[in-house]
């Protein structure tokens, strides 16, 4: 319409304009020469949880061929590793699996005091020990949550994730933050627990079961969640170890290895706790062992919370961790400990080191080499989602588009920890 005359003009949309246009719009969705489709989903797209890209071909609904690929994130955390200090890697390791942050945190610095032979305090064992299981559970709730909306049940995350809340809510308390805590310090805890923490997690352990069964109800014995998950995107024990799976994956499959058994770390060989293993590695196995794994943590939290140790909270020695700030201030050795600290860093031996721990997705190790400096010389990380994700066009090819969905959802793969 042209606003002085009021007439209505003619379009300056040329043929060959709208030819670029349909080949813009459709070059998502490419058409083969046999016939076949080849689609994108990703690299942003609600199914993937993150930017993730799978490139496939389609014969109508049926998946022919998947290829995924990574790299959108890029966030380089290995090589960042050779310039921060051991201390500051804590906010690398966060963003790797920033749903359950807490418990990366913990890995990366038992890694780092077990290379120099440092032992904790007790009460800094068994805090970190308590922390690793909320964050285990928070991890299940949001996977076994999103995977009841991506098959079409909402209702259940609704439902379950208030208490993820209330378990950010101690962590909050605890640390400061709520998604990306950067917890813990080489030495033990950067801060003491805040009165109350014992009656707020026993509170949440007294809440928390019977929600979660209900939760466990809505799906185990529901027609459609069980057609669409049972038997879908199954792998059998052979192959998930030919892979390299760990955690809930691998436990699925029927494979009976999880780390805090295996090589026990913290205060794990002083509690009791059983391994929930699955049959055919499906969906629905995924996501029973991940429903008996947060009553196995609930079960790790009770017996710790009324045994917290009294003392400290980290160690003493001034050469590891920083002193009290009004010791600082009034201390001429107190301040060049604390100077020393901050300006030339922890010192580590050198060495090459390999430590392992397990977290919510499975085996988290760090593999670090030192050359004595207040940086690592070289860090490589061995994040669990990588292989899982490899894995995923075995998982998928000759099944339809709606159970890939609902196989990445079971896997719960994690953008963050998949280019390092």
């Amino acid at each position: 319409m042209n606003k002085e005359t009021g007439k209505k003009t003619k379009s300056t949309v040329s043929g060959a304009n709208l030819t670029t246009r349909r080949e813009t719009l459709l070059s998502a969705a490419e058409k083969l020469e046999d016939g076949l489709i080849r689609i994108n989903m990703g690299p942003s797209h609600p199914a993937t949880h993150g930017i993730l890209q799978n490139i496939m071909d389609l014969d109508g609904e049926t998946i022919v061929k998947s290829r995924p690929v990574i790299g959108y994130v890029h966030r380089t955390f290995e090589k960042l590793g050779e310039k921060y200090t051991y201390n500051q890697f804590l906010t690398c390791t966060d963003r790797m699996n920033y749903v359950s942050a807490p418990m990366n945190n913990i890995a990366w610095i038992n890694a780092v005091e077990e290379m120099m032979g440092m032992s904790i305090p007790a009460r800094a064992q068994v805090v970190r020990t308590i922390i690793n299981e909320l964050s285990r559970i928070s991890d299940h709730i949001v996977c076994n949550g999103i995977l009841g909306v991506d098959v079409g049940a909402f209702t259940g995350l609704l439902y379950l994730f208030h208490y993820r809340e209330k378990i950010n809510d101690i962590i909050e308390k605890m640390t400061g933050a709520r998604l990306t805590t950067t917890f813990t310090r080489v030495g033990g805890l950067e801060m003491d627990i805040y009165p109350g923490f014992a009656q707020d997690v026993k509170d949440l352990l007294k809440e928390f079961p019977k929600i979660l069964k209900d939760f466990e109800t809505l799906f185990i014995h529901n027609r459609i969640f069980i057609d669409r998950t049972k038997g879908v995107g199954a792998i059998t024990k052979e192959r998930a170890i030919e892979y390299g799976y760990t955690g809930p994956n691998l436990r699925a499959a029927g494979v009976e290895y999880d780390v805090r058994k295996a090589y026990p770390y913290l205060v794990y060989d002083q509690v009791k706790f059983d391994i929930p293993l699955g049959n055919d590695g499906s969906v629905y196995d995924r996501f029973l062992v991940r429903m008996e794994e947060m009553y196995q943590s609930m079960s790790i939290v009770a017996q710790l919370i009324d045994h917290i140790p009294d003392g400290d909270f980290r160690t003493e020695d001034y050469h590891y961790v920083l002193p009290p700030k009004p010791e600082v201030f009034n201390s001429m050795e107190q301040l060049i400990y604390h100077f020393k600290i901050v300006m030339h860093g922890i010192k580590v031996p050198a060495g090459e080191y390999y430590s392992a721990a397990e977290v919510a997705n499975g085996e988290m190790g760090f593999h670090i080499v030192s050359d004595g400096g207040k940086t690592p010389y070289r860090v490589h990380v061995r994040r669990p989602c990588f292989w899982y994700y490899q894995s995923f066009p075995e998982l998928v090819e000759g099944n339809m588009i709606a159970d890939a969905i609902a196989t990445m959802s079971s896997l719960n793969v994690i953008a963050g920890e998949l280019d390092g």
